[in-house]
């Protein structure tokens, strides 16, 4: 089977961007990856055009390959999973057509929410029987707490990379040291040999 990557940042979605479309090909798969911390909703809508003969999964896994959502002979639907760890997930659609058929590309549309987008604050605010004003003031508390998170997470990142510069730094530091002694200690050798060579030879007293 061929495999085609639709590597996208899913944050664009979460600012706001349309739903994606594209056209997969017969006995193909695309996928949709994104880094994702812990504790996320997601939720997605996809619409995939149905052709006779023909069929579309999709799966949801994560990097270790667990499995997160899966359905066979896909056309409309949602589906939604909260992440358990930070980590690579990716959405893939793959389409699935008899060897002896000549396949014709399905049209596929994916919207895909992540985090306060994902929420449904208009159920929230008839369960909780707030006012539109409270349901956007929770709305809002959401939204800066997780632009914190987001912050928290790139300064960790940022931590993690500096230590492993400075990592990096030091044992090259330390091979050129190595490197160097190793080759002041053959150049010595080399000139102590070939004067002992050239004595034995009474080139030189």
């Amino acid at each position: 089977m061929e495999v085609q990557y639709l590597v996208l940042l899913l944050s664009l979605i979460w600012h706001g961007t349309d739903a994606i479309m594209w056209s997969l090909a017969p006995n193909t798969h695309k996928c949709l990856k994104e880094e994702l911390h812990a504790n996320v909703l997601v939720a997605g809508e996809y619409d995939v055009t149905e052709i006779q003969g023909q069929r579309v999964d999709y799966i949801i896994k994560d990097s270790k390959g667990h499995i997160l959502s899966q359905k066979d002979t896909v056309t409309k639907g949602k589906f939604s999973f909260v992440t358990e760890n930070y980590d690579m997930f990716e959405v893939c659609f793959i389409s699935k057509v008899p060897s002896e058929r000549r396949g014709i590309p399905h049209q596929v549309s994916l919207d895909i929410k992540i985090g306060i987008e994902a929420k449904t604050y208009e159920g929230i605010g008839e369960a909780a029987k707030l006012k539109p004003m409270e349901v956007e003031l929770k709305r809002l508390e959401d939204l800066s707490e997780a632009i914190v998170q987001d912050f928290t997470l790139m300064r960790k990142r940022e931590e993690e990379m500096r230590d492993t510069n400075e990592s990096t730094n030091n044992r090259v530091l330390f091979f050129s040291i190595f490197s160097m002694a190793c080759l002041l200690g053959l150049a010595t050798w080399q000139v102590l040999y070939l004067r002992r060579f050239f004595k034995a030879k009474k080139l030189i007293e």
